[in-house]
């Protein structure tokens, strides 16, 4: 990784969508089987418990396994970033485990403010879900809480809001058009194979999602001048950003 002047850097969407990608490409030997376990799981008990109250069920756990997920994939930027994997699938994973409930109240919650500000007049929707896109990432890193994990995130964002939303609709964009696809595809087939299909859009697409929010998430820290990770004073960010003004948000 570069070792550049944090100073001189800032969030450059083309350069963190490439660094996503190239996480994915040399890491997919972890990234894609923990999906096809973690998503398979979910997608049965989608499938089973689809009628009624039972859904819920299915709800929960469909949350559960995206934030363990989530989770464990902050966790593997957070060892790769240094050059090399120093842990296991299972270190990584047993790595997320005491704050799993963190995540998913933070998660319920920020979903329940975005979705108010998108019904309201979509705007306070895009601003909170720019601000609040590496809250998965402070959890599991820093370990503030609850509530300072919002105002932890809207700091690491703040000054650079107009490129880290870039980012948000690149990434919206391509898993918009990957949707309808698979859309398409769900409605020639029947209820086994719809579920087959929306579990492998899970273990394809799910990476991506979570990779950017951590990648911002170590990028922006040492944009502000901190070491990428708490631990240690390794300064990475993705090769080539260049100097440029500040965000809105």
């Amino acid at each position: 990784m570069t070792d550049l002047d944090p100073g001189a850097r800032r969030i450059e969407p083309g350069r963190i969508i490439g660094e996503v990608f190239r996480i994915y490409r040399e890491q997919a030997a972890v990234l894609l089987p923990v999906a096809v376990v973690l998503f398979a799981i979910d997608a049965v008990v989608t499938y089973v418990l689809k009628d009624g109250a039972l859904a819920f069920i299915a709800s929960l756990v469909t949350l559960v396994a995206a934030t363990f997920y989530q989770g464990m994939v902050v966790q593997l930027v957070r060892d790769v970033i240094d050059g090399r994997r120093d842990n296991s699938i299972g270190d990584l994973l047993r790595s997320v485990s005491p704050v799993v409930l963190t995540l998913i109240v933070v998660s319920i919650l920020a979903a329940i403010a975005t979705g108010i500000g998108f019904i309201l007049l979509i705007v306070p929707g895009l601003f909170l879900l720019t601000i609040w896109s590496v809250i998965a990432p402070v959890v599991v890193v820093e370990r503030p809480g609850v509530f300072a994990s919002f105002g932890r995130s809207r700091a690491l964002v703040k000054g650079h809001g107009w490129q880290v939303f870039g980012v948000i609709v690149l990434v919206f964009g391509l898993l918009l058009v990957v949707a309808v696809l698979t859309a398409i595809l769900i409605a020639a087939v029947g209820d086994v194979g719809g579920a087959v299909i929306g579990w492998a859009l899970n273990v394809v697409t799910a990476p991506i999602s979570a990779l950017v929010a951590a990648v911002l998430y170590f990028a922006l820290r040492v944009i502000h001048g901190e070491p990428a990770r708490p631990e240690d004073a390794v300064q990475w960010m993705p090769p080539g950003a260049l100097p440029g003004g500040p965000g809105l948000a």
